[in-house]
């Protein structure tokens, strides 16, 4: 299957559910852990698809923008996403701008940390002050988009447990096929090097009690080679999922995990 091609959940579902019986996964198992996984999009570089997120350079801002407060990490074509792919309520066209600074273990609510922009807004390269010390990442361009179920980071409490989950995640690899070192990642669960990003928000930032909302993960950038300050770094943008639905950017909560 090629990144242009689309497979719906159910269908992926059906056949990792085939692939376990065949290799003897008690069905229970194989339930239990379709139970825990949400639906993700993720891009990659190098495909031959359409270009999905430009990243690293200048930020694309309409003219009067404010100058944004951290460095500009890429921007989102919502249009080229596919459609019910993620839990998530994005936008269906414009692009969504996001931002962050390499502060490893950084957490905080960043007014301008995304930026939407509705289609057909004339923008324009905003190069910023060389002497405001904002960062400025390579550019980059990721035309490969795929989308497939995440599962929430756990550890183990024993050997068994470990090689079950090893078993099902070679089942679940066998169904879906080769995909690319991802760079961008919207909706799903986080990849983490350290800690949650979504517990961290919640943690620093409780919702009031009866609110009904809750905070969830917007977007995973991988700084990798385009990031020179950190060998290896993860930029997270969490959300309230009332916000994103609103398109309402000021109350996103930044996180930075890096080794």
């Amino acid at each position: 299957m090629t990144d242009t091609e689309i497979e719906t959940h159910e269908t992926t579902a059906a056949r990792f559910r085939a692939e376990a019986v065949a290799r003897g996964i008690p069905a229970a198992e194989v339930e239990a852990y379709l139970r825990t996984a949400r639906p993700a999009i993720y891009l990659a570089a190098d495909g031959s698809g359409p270009v999905v997120a430009l990243t690293g350079g200048n930020p694309p801002l309409p003219e009067g923008a404010p100058a944004p407060t951290a460095a500009f990490v890429g921007a989102v074509d919502c249009a080229a996403l596919p459609p019910g792919a993620t839990d998530l309520p994005l936008p269906t066209e414009g692009l969504l701008l996001f931002f962050a600074d390499p502060a490893p273990g950084a957490g905080a609510v960043v007014a301008d940390a995304v930026r939407y922009l509705p289609a057909g807004t004339p923008s324009a390269e905003h190069p910023g002050n060389p002497d405001d010390g904002v960062s400025t990442y390579r550019r980059g361009r990721l035309d490969f988009c795929f989308h497939q179920w995440s599962w929430p980071w756990h550890e183990e409490d024993d050997d068994e447990e470990s090689q079950q989950v090893a078993e099902l995640e070679s089942a679940w690899s066998h169904v879906v096929g080769w995909r690319p070192r991802w760079r961008f990642q919207l909706g799903g669960e986080p990849v983490l090097f350290n800690w949650d990003p979504v517990e961290v928000a919640q943690g620093e930032v409780p919702l009031p009690a009866g609110d009904g909302d809750e905070w969830t993960l917007l977007a995973t950038w991988r700084g990798d080679d385009d990031c020179d300050e950190l060998e290896s770094a993860l930029f997270h943008w969490v959300i309230r999922r009332a916000d994103l639905a609103a398109l309402r950017f000021d109350r996103v909560y930044v996180y930075v995990d890096a080794f």
